[in-house]
């Protein structure tokens, strides 16, 4: 009997998860993404992102590319900080963890990148974000 309901159990898993990540992205699009309207208005990481220096993670967070200067390092260390605040913040009122939170908010950092810009795939490479829709993770949200 445990057999079966494990069996049963272990196909429902990502069902739920599914909905978890979708219950995560409407909190975030009902919450503006916060920390993405934060940096946006920091004319230093602007630039680092026009520069190339700067990407988004599947993760959630920022990231560097190649070897870049001390201060586009700080920076985007500093914008980490803010965006996990952030994303325990929200992740502790949605009642879900900060690496779902993080992730789901990934996907959607990801997917709001212009041409131009970078962002890691889900080969772990770093790709310049052309017309088409960028390389996400399976389990993002649409």
């Amino acid at each position: 009997m445990a057999q079966a309901f494990d069996s049963v159990a272990s196909a429902r898993l990502p069902v739920v998860r599914q909905m978890m990540a979708g219950a995560v992205a409407a909190g975030l699009l009902a919450l503006g993404a916060a920390p993405a309207m934060a940096q946006d208005r920091d004319p230093a990481y602007a630039a680092a992102r026009a520069a190339g220096q700067v990407g988004e993670l599947p993760t959630g967070y920022l990231g560097t590319v190649g070897s870049v200067p001390a201060p586009v390092a700080r920076l985007v260390e500093d914008l980490n900080i803010k965006r996990k605040s952030v994303y325990a913040q929200h992740a502790k009122e949605q009642g879900t963890t900060i690496e779902a939170y993080a992730f789901t908010s990934g996907c959607l950092q990801i997917a709001k990148t212009a041409p131009g810009e970078k962002y890691m795939g889900t080969d772990g490479q770093w790709h310049v974000r052309g017309k088409d829709k960028p390389m996400r993770d399976a389990r993002c949200p649409e």
